[in-house]
């Protein structure tokens, strides 16, 4: 372990499995106090992890972890998870939005209560989240809200097939380039975060289908993108749409293999939606 981020606090949303649960582990190794919030506390027949398996995780690395059920639609929830944050930290440090809802349907085929899903779960609730973030980062001198959202692409052809899905993405990088400006004066630097390559998760997996698991990336990417922002002190990322490995380039990384799901399908890799190759 290292003491990049000793006694920093940070809250990652969906965190107890895939890209969120990296994450926290990577942040954890690195010294962070860890709160993880996830709507999954049972375990789950088909998906593995819970926010108490992420916590027993990052206790084992010699940090505490708080362990929040939550779902980010709901306004009481998320308004009691941050009060238990100030009662247990007293601070936050950074707001990591990373639950997600995908539905890659076009509007005919898109059901209202599925689009609904997507723009709560995904812009909503980084509005939701964020606004109640903004005193406990307030009250730490600042910090960092990182939205895994892409940046903005308006090419037909990452509207027309499924419009509600991005709709519900791009809105989440608007608004984090609004609060970029908004928050600037508070030193809260504010970014999106996007892999350049589909990532191996049960959301690829699910969503879009397994054969695209040996063409994508493991989560390890993303967190270690994820932990480069956190580091980075100086708000010269503010307002900054960053991708995974264009971002791990500028900080010196070169050995992009070892990120391969699988090592064999290395050089055929996936691009993610709204990239463009």
């Amino acid at each position: 372990m290292n003491t990049l981020l000793a006694n920093k606090v940070i809250l990652i949303t969906g965190a107890s499995r895939g890209i969120g649960r990296a994450i926290a582990l990577a942040a954890a190794r690195a010294g962070a106090h860890i709160v993880i919030a996830a709507k999954t506390a049972e375990p789950h027949p088909k998906l593995p992890g819970t926010i108490h398996t992420v916590a027993d995780e990052v206790r084992a690395l010699g940090v505490e972890a708080l362990p929040l059920q939550l779902d980010v639609r709901e306004e009481n929830q998320v308004q009691a998870a941050f009060a238990a944050i100030d009662t247990t930290f007293g601070r936050l440090d950074a707001l990591v939005n990373n639950a997600g809802a995908i539905s890659l349907t076009s509007v005919a085929d898109t059901p209202i209560n599925r689009f609904d899903l997507m723009q709560g779960v995904n812009s909503r609730a980084l509005f939701l989240c964020a606004k109640c973030a903004l005193p406990l980062l307030r009250k730490a001198g600042g910090g960092h809200i990182i939205s895994l959202s892409p940046p903005i692409n308006l090419k037909p052809r990452w509207l027309a097939p499924y419009a509600p899905y991005t709709l519900s993405k791009y809105g989440m990088t608007l608004l984090a380039l609004g609060m970029a400006g908004e928050f600037a004066k508070d030193n809260i630097s504010v970014t999106t975060l996007w892999p350049r390559t589909t990532i191996a998760t049960a959301a690829i997996e699910f969503a879009v289908g397994a054969k695209l698991l040996p063409l994508s990336r493991t989560v390890d990417i993303m967190a270690d993108a994820a932990l480069a922002i956190l580091t980075t002190t100086d708000n010269s990322l503010n307002g900054q749409c960053l991708l995974d490995e264009d971002f791990l380039r500028t900080r010196g990384t070169t050995d992009f293999l070892r990120y391969a799901n699988d090592p064999a399908f290395a050089d055929k890799l996936f691009p993610d939606l709204f990239i463009d190759t």
